[in-house]
């Protein structure tokens, strides 16, 4: 298969390089993280009018129809950078959401309002009982004449302080683990019984514990179809964790090539450290890890954009994960191991790289949940696939790999 970039695929590379390059030196940064909100809105803006967030929707609905392999490539980019604003909560989760459960004019009307970067989303399901488990869904929608009235609490909303409109799992029926009867659900900000704990999480973003106490909303704001909402929300998932890993990848190309860069200009006895024979064993280790998590993003990618069934597009998010989470780690320690105590210091970008990365890994499920999620999605040959010491996928004998 071959994975080169399409020349219109190639300038928006080339664009949001530069956007990197120009805004996101390490000063910027910083002070970015310093302000209020903890992104800028002058940036989303330039996104918006850049066409980055509407760039994987399809044109009739205010999108320019692009893919999952053009978010693949801002993601990545936004990696490299560090950057801050909330592409991944408000465009991937929230507009995913809109895009494949949206049934209403109104429902159309956001995501447009979200393409043009005038309205914020993002993405409300983990719960203080749930651990990533997306079907185990607490908070309670019930009747109430026309309306629906929401009673619980979501934990680590990302950017839910700036965030003009929230998706939210619910459970309109059934036992909090049952399948059936969980509806995502729009609820606007400023909506009355809605109270926010807002923090800064380690990698200097920003997210909130929602509680939600009798809060009214429309049932017109569903998604999709009330009481059936868990497809829709694996499908949102799924296309967040293509674009985490992603972000990962580009994360972890940075600190590989700034880690080589330190071999060869740090000196002891004499040399370059990098003339040590174990340490240039470190750096390809490094290097091999990558590869691997950017082979299987593209792979986790394809699954998305080839539209492949529930079952085999969860076993290859799933996988994809795993696999990132886990080259991720080994990238991320050998950088502040190689680096020494420099890797540690506030002041240098590596140990900001490793935050994000450790974020990352976390997010939308750790590496527990998503091998028995993969494992679940093929019960005929989870007994001959296995992860070996390293993080990568391997078959018993006899057995055939994904």
């Amino acid at each position: 298969m071959d994975f080169a970039l399409s020349s219109d695929q190639n300038l928006i590379k080339d664009s949001v390089d530069r956007f990197v390059a120009d805004n996101y030196a390490q000063s910027q940064r910083a002070a970015i993280v310093a302000s209020d909100e903890g992104f800028s809105r002058e940036h989303w803006a330039q996104f918006a009018s850049l066409g980055w967030l509407g760039i994987a929707f399809p044109e009739d609905r205010g999108g320019f129809g692009g893919s999952a392999v053009e978010t693949m490539i801002l993601a990545e980019a936004f990696g490299r950078g560090l950057v801050l604003e909330p592409f991944v909560p408000s465009v991937v989760l929230g507009g995913s959401a809109l895009a494949y459960g949206g049934t209403s004019q109104a429902h159309h009307d956001l995501l447009e309002a979200m393409i043009g970067g005038e309205k914020l989303l993002t993405f409300a399901y983990a719960e203080e009982r749930s651990r990533y488990d997306y079907g185990l869904v607490e908070t309670e929608a019930r009747a109430a004449g026309g309306d629906l009235l929401i009673t619980g609490k979501k934990l680590a909303v990302p950017f839910a302080a700036a965030a003009d409109t929230y998706v939210v799992t619910v459970r309109t029926g059934g036992e909090k683990r049952d399948p059936g009867g969980i509806s995502v659900v729009l609820v606007d900000r400023d909506t009355p019984g809605i109270t926010r704990h807002d923090y800064r999480t380690v990698d200097d973003r920003r997210a909130s514990t929602i509680t939600f106490d009798g809060v009214r909303v429309p049932r017109a704001n569903a998604l999709g179809e009330p009481g059936a909402g868990l497809p829709l929300v694996e499908r949102i998932v799924d296309a967040g964790l293509g674009a985490l890993a992603a972000e990962a990848v580009g994360n972890a190309s940075v600190l590989l090539r700034r880690t080589v860069e330190y071999l060869k200009t740090r000196k002891q006895f004499g040399v370059p450290i990098g003339s040590f024979q174990a340490l240039q064993h470190r750096a390809v280790d490094m290097l091999i890890q990558v590869e691997l998590a950017r082979s299987i993003t593209y792979y986790g990618t394809m699954a998305l954009v080839e539209d492949a069934s529930p079952a085999e597009r969860m076993k290859a998010l799933s996988a994809t994960k795993v696999q990132v989470a886990r080259s991720s780690r080994v990238v991320g320690e050998s950088a502040i191991q190689l680096h020494g105590g420099i890797g540690m210091s506030e002041e240098y970008a590596i140990g900001h790289y490793f935050k994000r990365l450790s974020m990352i890994e976390l997010e939308l499920g750790d590496v527990d949940f998503h091998l028995t999620r993969y494992l679940a999605q093929s019960p005929a040959s989870s007994a001959n696939v296995t992860p070996s010491e390293n993080g990568i996928f391997e078959p018993e004998a006899g057995a055939v790999a994904f």
